[in-house]
């Protein structure tokens, strides 16, 4: 009789063992298919945040070049837009937007919301911000700041003399969409006439001021980047801008794109930084990390302590069949084929196991997974909802308040996975599963090598 009709007899007539040999394997199975199972589905939900975040890639000023080259002493450094536009027509970028800011002053009928400091910028001054796009400012972006009326600029507004309104001076001064109000530049010389495109709401008290400009928020000014030049005191150069935004296409073209901007912007770029703003990604997914190095570490120490418990079932069936093994030797059969019948009965227990585990364990590791990363979510969110900003006019630092630790909106920590098998996870299954089951045949293998046929016959040993 070949050893595969025997291993087939083996595995039949010892029922027992084969059964806590089946259960053994079922559970490392499940074990090992559900970190398997996790690990893909946290993948996925990260892959899937990233797309929705898209990247994040600021240009903004470098404080610790401050003084150095291109960054003028304590004079705020500048980039050309033209350079700008360069770097937003690499193939990486999805959308980008620039801003610059100088001084406006109401002219006229207009006047400013009352409420914050008085004046910060001078009678009827108030900050102007001018942008290519401002869809892509991050306030609004996150939601914080509500477009009411109009429409948002764009680039094709670049040249116009547009503005963006907060309600509340549109209130004041009972202006709507397509009225028109009167500004003058910094040096208080150039004076124009700008089209009211939309109206804002930002929900900040006009008694709190704004933590850049420190003004009340009611009074800012968000215009074209072409108009508000125009108003600047910097006479009629080349379009300079203080920060830009790039949207990327993924989060994994960062380093490409920062190399292909420093390639093409040389020297421009100093006194500036390109700072990847990945924050909303990492707080959106750092449930997922915390239950996949959970469900990693489980699956490795069921592993490891399956293939312990199965060397010692295995060894022990080894003792158990000396007799047996003895006059199979005596007839003439080989060793090598005894180690291969125990090592075919192990496989075919391991690939029965394989298979029911891979019907029941995907839904048992949604539930699992699932619960897991709901308690998970639940703590990063209160960790999240708990932060509170330093008072007005505080840095913080005093009340040992990192700003950089403030939530991103609009980014709640995913608290939700979707749990699919894949013909590829069975396989790696497969794979973990008989090189356990080939691991647990190697030592009693050695001991089979051993055996002597007369010793065992005549001695029973």
């Amino acid at each position: 009789m070949n050893f595969v009709k025997r291993a087939g007899f083996s595995l039949w007539a010892r029922k027992g063992r084969t059964l806590i040999t089946l259960a053994t394997f079922l559970v490392i199975s499940v074990m090992v298919l559900a970190g398997v199972l996790i690990n893909d589905a946290t993948a996925q939900a990260e892959q899937d945040a990233k797309r929705s975040v898209g990247a994040e890639v600021n240009l903004e000023m470098d404080m610790g070049a401050m003084g150095g080259a291109g960054g003028g002493g304590l004079q705020a450094p500048r980039i050309d837009a033209a350079t700008v536009d360069k770097l937003g027509a690499l193939p990486q970028v999805q959308k980008y937007t620039y801003s610059m800011w100088d001084r406006a002053i109401l002219k006229g009928k207009f006047k400013l919301v009352e409420g914050g400091p008085a004046d910060p910028m001078g009678p009827g001054g108030t900050p102007s911000i001018g942008v290519l796009d401002s869809s892509l400012l991050p306030d609004f972006r996150s939601g914080k700041f509500k477009l009411l009326s109009g429409e948002h600029l764009t680039a094709a507004d670049k040249d116009k003399k547009q503005l963006l309104i907060e309600e509340r001076l549109a209130r004041k001064n009972g202006l709507k969409i397509g009225d028109r109000i009167t500004l003058t530049g910094n040096d208080e010389k150039t004076t124009a006439d700008f089209t009211v495109g939309g109206v804002y709401r930002d929900p900040r008290p006009s008694t709190e001021p704004e933590p850049e400009h420190l003004v009340n928020p009611a009074n800012m000014l968000y215009g074209t980047v072409g108009g508000l030049s125009a108003l600047g005191s910097e006479g009629k150069g080349p379009l300079q801008v203080d920060k830009a935004t790039f949207l990327l296409q993924d989060a994994d073209v960062q380093g490409a794109f920062k190399d292909e901007a420093k390639r093409i912007a040389g020297s421009a770029l100093d006194g500036f930084k390109l700072d990847a703003n990945d924050k909303a990604i990492q707080q959106m997914t750092g449930p997922l990390k915390s239950i996949r190095s959970t469900a990693t570490v489980a699956m490795w120490l069921m592993a490891i302590a399956g293939a312990a418990v199965l060397t010692l079932l295995v060894n022990l069936a080894v003792k158990q069949r000396r007799k047996e093994y003895g006059v199979l030797l005596a007839m003439g059969e080989k060793k090598s084929k005894l180690i291969a019948q125990q090592a075919l009965e192990i496989v075919v227990v391991a690939a029965i196991a394989i298979g029911v585990s891979s019907l029941f364990a995907p839904s048992l590791t949604q539930s699992a997974g699932q619960s897991l990363l709901g308690n998970e979510a639940s703590a990063a969110k209160q960790k999240l909802d708990s932060w509170q900003p330093p008072g007005p006019g505080s840095t913080g630092l005093s009340e040992g308040i990192d700003m950089d630790d403030q939530p991103v909106e609009n980014a709640d920590p995913i608290d939700k996975i979707t749990v699919a098998l894949d013909p590829a996870d069975v396989v790696a299954v497969g794979a973990i599963g008989l090189g356990i089951g080939l691991l647990a045949t190697a030592i009693p293998g050695g001991a089979v090598l051993r055996l002597s046929p007369r010793t065992i016959l005549t001695k029973g040993k």
